[in-house]
């Protein structure tokens, strides 16, 4: 079974064998977690990024998928890149985001990860509301069969905590 662990704090200081990236489609950077995580990781992880878009993934990571990469100067052994869903209220986009959770856990065992570090994926600038976003990722992770023995969640503030909080109990 894996443990739920909730931090409030900057994901890009944990020590974990992965963190999982908010990332946007291009794997490039951005703002937020993305931006954070390639500026203190370094340009290892975006030198594999550009990798993976030259090769793999021309047209850009699809939302609700997962890649990893190195860490680079994390304390992470990797990275992985997971693009949500921006926020819709006129289309349910919930499948999308219950996947982002899925599989950078599938991709967590691929690379023999037993502890994940993930922000709240889509909850800011993509517009996800907190408290629907805390319930389904923590629904996400209790109801997915992984090898992972310790998800921490990284809550950049106080509001969402308290969302996480109340989604686990």
């Amino acid at each position: 079974m894996t443990e739920i662990v909730l931090v409030q704090g900057d994901i890009t200081s944990e020590s974990t064998d992965a963190i999982v990236n908010a990332a946007n489609s291009s794997l490039l950077g951005g703002g937020g977690v993305d931006g954070a995580i390639h500026r203190r990781g370094g340009p290892q992880i975006l030198a594999e990024c550009k990798q993976l878009r030259a090769n793999t993934y021309p047209d850009g990571l699809a939302a609700g998928h997962a890649v990893a990469t190195t860490a680079g100067d994390l304390e992470a052994r990797w990275v992985i890149h997971t693009v949500g869903p921006v926020h819709s209220t006129t289309e349910d986009r919930s499948a999308t985001l219950i996947s982002c959770y899925r599989e950078s856990l599938r991709v967590a065992d691929e690379l023999g990860a037993t502890t994940v570090a993930f922000p709240a994926i889509s909850t800011g600038v993509y517009g996800w509301p907190i408290d629907d976003g805390a319930r389904k990722a923590v629904h996400t992770v209790r109801a997915t069969d992984t090898d992972v023995t310790e998800v921490r969640f990284v809550l950049f503030d106080g509001r969402a905590y308290r969302a996480f909080t109340d989604a686990l109990s």
